[in-house]
Formats: structure tokens, sequence, C-alpha cells
């Protein structure tokens, strides 16, 4: 992993790092810098996000509305894979041709 984070390879979405803002962090203030200091994902739109949803019938597929963002976010930026572990998350980013294959 660190690896890919010297050689800028690891990207981030927004709200994982707002997500992760809501846990209890230690070196709180340097965590979330170092995070926000990634390259991001380009964002879709949430218009973009329910399309998807509607046009790939990810509906009761057991994901929430911020794993559905993720998967948008990375089709709409080339050449990015999911990392997750989430066994529902997996399987969709999976059937999108985006898992990047965590064990």
């Amino acid at each position: 992993m660190q690896g890919l984070l010297d050689s800028e390879q690891v990207i981030m979405h927004p709200m994982i790092v707002a997500e992760l803002g809501l846990g209890s962090l230690r070196q709180r203030a340097k965590t979330l810098a170092e995070l926000d200091g990634l390259l991001e994902v380009k964002t879709a739109q949430l218009s973009e996000v329910r399309r998807m949803i509607e046009v790939q019938r990810l509906y009761g597929k057991g994901i929430g509305l911020i794993d559905a963002h993720l998967v948008a976010s990375c089709l709409i930026t080339p050449g990015t894979l999911l990392w997750t572990h989430d066994t529902a998350l997996k399987g969709v980013a999976k059937a999108m041709g985006i898992d990047a294959g965590l064990p």
C-alpha cells in the first residue's frame, strides 16, 4: 500500500474522507489532512448515480447511496478500481468490472 501511495496510484472519494471523519481517529488532524491530500476521483453527480442505479438495476443489491456513489465515481474516472471488503459492494464492483480483487 505504501508503494502505491508513494507513486500516487491511490485516489480517494471525498465522501470516504468525510465518513472517516465521523469516527474516532488517532492523530485526527494529521490523518484527515493526509487523506485530503490524496488525489480524488471525479465525483459523480447525484443524477448520474440515480441513472446508474436504474440502468444497472442496482436496487435490492444491499448497497447504500455512498456505495453507489463510489461505483459511479469509479466508472467516470478511467482506470479506477474499487478496493473493498464489503461483500455486497464487492459483488456490485465485480459485476461492473471495477473490483480491485482484494481477498
